[in-house]
């Protein structure tokens, strides 16, 4: 396709691969290889189609390739990866041709990106162009710029009201904070430090409805001190973009009183700072979107480890871990009070992860939440990793109402193996859902669990394993109102002991005996054989999983 003579001449300054990513991403595309990495330049967009010959690309391009899929467009990614394109993107069929395609990339040091099937091409390379062209406005530096003038509105603030300012997001943590040479109190100091301030000073913030008054409007909210707990005097006032909180500004009083005109000076700043922060919210939170793209890629095989681990600044040849993490409700919770604690939680896991290493990741996978911890020390990666989902779970423990619950899986060599640390983690945590109590595991922990669930797997995916005898006897059960199935499986897990297992069921032991009599009559199933008292065990264990599910 003839190239666009005045794009091209626009489309002079490129901007990194990693930019583009993030303001087209997903949902039109995935990144399934980036063996130089994301921030390799692209400086326009162009199309190409199968009657194309090489040279339809150029260095810089960010090449579509219409017209192909799967293993047909492979001569195309080929071609643009000897035109020196930095980036292809292929609409792609199954896996074993994301393999193939992928295989082809990496070979050629191209980027490629798997277009979702749905995505129209006029509407990914519209999104790409505008993508370069905002990603230039709005650069690293922009961004870097943007964080200065919270920094800078907190030391001006600070000017305006003789006090010690805090800017705030909607979940307290700081985003920005004047410097003071004055007296700062412990709730200041140790909202800076990332900690928790005094429990009960917060409590009664909670009660007054300070937050619930932030969130609401512009009203600036004075807080009285607290000599008991070495609290001063505070000011406050939520930041809004229309009716949507998007944090707080504080401001202490420290050795002068605040002045006169520090309501009005709030009231400003706050306004000035939801102009910051909307300038910001994208760029903040694109970047780890896509961090969550690779590890999620990752662990589903869409993307190579090489090229996770070159855009994350990893060594794939070192161990790693992978760590699966759930809430478990204790009462009753709607939808969205448990989106927000599944929220908290991941921020929990981000923030400890990244502390322990900085190319950690976090994605989340349905309902549940996965870490990746790479580079982990060759002789003690499983127990460094099973220290930090502890560490985690405990800081969890102190600040969700939810209970938390882990599966941690084996070490694995290298990233390439990740996803069996994953499935292995995904296991693990199957095991604990009828054990509350525990929080963290290992395979060494559930491997009985574990096993058995997998036998139980490969029965129920296998109807000739199944035996008929068992089946009729649950039809008898359903059709005479009897309960031989369940008594013959509470009498097999109690090992045979009739009082214990009669007890379990609420009933006379008399009454067991009879039963079991009758299952085995009615099966003709022999108990004594231990062959075939495991085949019962098991068989009437995967029909009470199907059947509670």
């Amino acid at each position: 396709m003839p190239r666009d003579v005045e794009s091209v001449g626009v489309a002079e300054v490129g901007v990194p691969l990693r930019q583009l990513l993030t303001a087209v991403g997903d949902p039109l595309v995935d990144v399934l290889a980036a063996p130089r990495g994301l921030d390799v330049e692209v400086r326009d967009v162009v199309i190409v189609d199968p009657e194309e010959e090489s040279g339809s690309a150029r260095d810089g391009d960010f090449v579509l390739v219409i017209g192909a899929r799967g293993r047909a467009a492979a001569p195309l990614v080929r071609a643009a990866a000897r035109d020196g394109a930095p980036a292809v993107a292929v609409k792609v069929g199954s896996e074993s041709e994301a393999r193939a395609l992928r295989d082809t990339a990496i070979a050629g040091g191209v980027a490629l990106l798997g277009v979702r099937p749905e995505v129209r091409w006029e509407r990914l390379e519209a999104y790409a162009h505008n993508a370069i062209d905002n990603a230039r406005l709005t650069s690293d530096a922009d961004v870097g710029e943007a964080l200065g003038d919270l920094f800078s509105l907190a030391q001006t603030v600070a000017a305006m009201t003789d006090g010690i300012v805090s800017i705030e997001d909607t979940a307290s943590r700081v985003l920005a904070y004047s410097r003071s040479d004055d007296e700062v109190d412990e709730l200041r100091r140790l909202s800076i430090l990332g900690r928790q301030g005094p429990e009960q000073y917060l409590a009664m913030l909670r009660e007054w409805g300070v937050y619930q008054r932030l969130r609401a409007g512009e009203d600036v909210v004075r807080i009285d001190e607290r000599p008991d707990l070495g609290i001063r005097r505070r000011m406050a006032v939520g930041i809004h973009a229309g009716s949507q909180p998007l944090g707080s500004i504080w401001v202490q009083e420290g050795r002068r009183p605040l002045s006169e005109r520090s309501e009005r000076a709030l009231l400003g700043a706050a306004r000035l700072a939801a102009l910051q922060l909307i300038r910001q919210r994208s760029e903040a939170t694109a970047g780890p979107r896509l961090r969550e793209n690779l590890l999620a890629g990752l662990l589903e095989g869409r993307v190579d480890a090489r090229s996770v681990a070159d855009n994350i600044g990893a060594d794939s040849d070192r161990p790693a871990v992978v760590a699966v993490f759930t809430l478990r409700p204790t009462g009753s919770v709607d939808r969205s009070e448990l989106e927000l604690q599944r929220a908290e939680m991941t921020g929990l896991i981000s923030v400890h992860a990244s502390a322990y290493r900085r190319s950690a990741l976090v994605t989340t996978i349905g309902s549940r939440v996965y870490v990746l911890l790479p580079e982990l020390p060759e002789r003690s990666a499983a127990q460094s990793a099973l220290s930090l989902t502890r560490e985690i779970v405990a800081a969890a423990r102190q600040h969700l109402t939810s209970r938390v619950q882990v599966g941690v899986g084996s070490a694995v060599p290298t990233l390439d193996e990740v996803a069996e640390s994953r499935t292995e983690a995904d296991r693990v945590l199957d095991a604990l859902v009828h054990d509350l109590d525990a929080e963290v595991a290992t395979i060494s922990d559930v491997r009985a669990q574990v096993v058995i669930s997998e036998i139980l797997t490969v029965l129920q995916g296998n109807e000739r394993y199944r035996d008929a005898r068992l089946t009729a006897l649950h039809d008898h059960d359903a059709e005479h109102t009897t309960d031989l199935a369940r008594s013959l499986l509470t009498y097999l897990e109690h090992f045979g002991d009739v009082k214990a297992a009669s007890s379990a069921l609420h009933v006379h032991p008399n009454t067991l005996r009879y039963r079991v009599r009758r299952a085995t009559d009615l099966t003709g199933i022999d108990l004594a054989d231990p062959t075939e008292r495991l085949n019962t065990h098991l068989q009437l264990l995967l029909t009470k999983r199907t059947r509670h599910r």
